[in-house]
């Protein structure tokens, strides 16, 4: 099978597309066509070994010294079950999926295995592949987050980064839960923000919310989410209610990923109350200049690979 495949740490020029071995099918694993996925930011960092620089060696032993262990990257997909293990029982072949590979990666090669009990799902029947592919990443990741910090309705919820992939998600979900969210993102995405659920919107690029003296921004939020990992809880206590909560994507765990956050994600997908955010699409044979584009860091949601078969 084709895959694009991480042949060393460095830039986009590190990926190629090879040929590589089918996976193996455990007994308890079923076997995904891959259709489609995604590049994400922990793609790219993963590629670049994009962390703080006292991490780098740590996380070399941890993820391979000069090469990633599991070269195939790729952290969601969606698909169709090919084949199914012989102890499966949730899945059968032809069903159409959706799944979060998580840090077992593989969503870049025209097939991939997962046990069945881990975070994958029947994709939203009116989704594309494309679509279904790129819910998983941004859309765990923010319900993770904003259950952690007990999200309510009636709240009001800032989400900082949210033009991102998981931004994008968190700014929907939120919504569907209640809350009345206040978008920190460029204003070029000023009308994508409002059309995604949020009531107000703050340009980044003209109003420092990390300052005390913002002027017309008076308000107080019940919960800050920085989900691009760029603030600080001491930097914006002065916008948190007493008693609100901040939380990011980083320094505040690692974003659980479950079956049941699937679940929901499907379901508000076909009420029509989540919104697939795309930038761009990509071939599989164009995986590195999606890395490139990713890299750039300025991508509104997310960016999906279409793999083809040629069978």
């Amino acid at each position: 099978m084709k895959a694009a495949v991480c042949l060393g740490y460095g830039g986009p020029e590190q990926v190629k597309v090879m040929e590589v071995p089918m996976p193996k099918v455990g007994k308890k694993d079923v076997l995904i066509k891959v259709m489609a996925s995604a590049v994400n930011s922990g793609d790219v960092r993963l590629r670049g070994l994009k962390v703080n620089p006292a991490m780098r060696i740590p996380l070399r032993l941890v993820l391979g010294v000069k090469k990633p262990r599991k070269p195939i990257l790729g952290v969601a997909l969606a698909g169709e079950i090919a084949e199914v293990g012989e102890d499966v029982r949730l899945f059968k072949v032809g069903d159409q999926v959706y799944a979060m590979m998580g840090m077992r990666f593989g969503g870049h090669g025209q097939y991939a295995t997962l046990s069945e009990k881990s975070c994958i799902g029947l994709k939203p029947a009116k989704s594309t592949y494309e679509e279904a592919a790129v819910l998983p990443f941004g859309g765990t990741t923010a319900i993770h987050f904003l259950n952690k910090a007990g999200i309510k309705s009636g709240q009001e919820v800032m989400i900082y980064g949210a033009s991102g992939a998981v931004g994008s998600s968190a700014v929907q979900v939120a919504t569907y839960l209640g809350a009345k969210v206040t978008a920190v993102c460029s204003g070029r995405n000023t009308a994508k923000m409002i059309e995604l659920g949020a009531r107000e919107i703050i340009d980044y690029k003209t109003t420092d919310i990390k300052s005390t003296d913002i002027g017309t921004l008076s308000k107080k939020f019940d919960i800050i989410f920085d989900a691009v990992g760029k603030v600080k809880k001491n930097e914006v206590n002065h916008l948190i209610k007493e008693g609100g909560k901040f939380i990011s994507v980083a320094g505040y765990g690692t974003a659980l990923g479950r079956k049941s956050f699937l679940s929901l994600l499907a379901k508000m997908f076909e009420e029509g109350k989540l919104d697939a955010v795309i930038d761009r699409t990509y071939l599989l044979d164009e995986i590195v200049e999606a890395h490139r584009y990713v890299d750039q860091g300025d991508k509104t949601g997310n960016v999906a690979i279409t793999i083809p078969h040629n069978e």
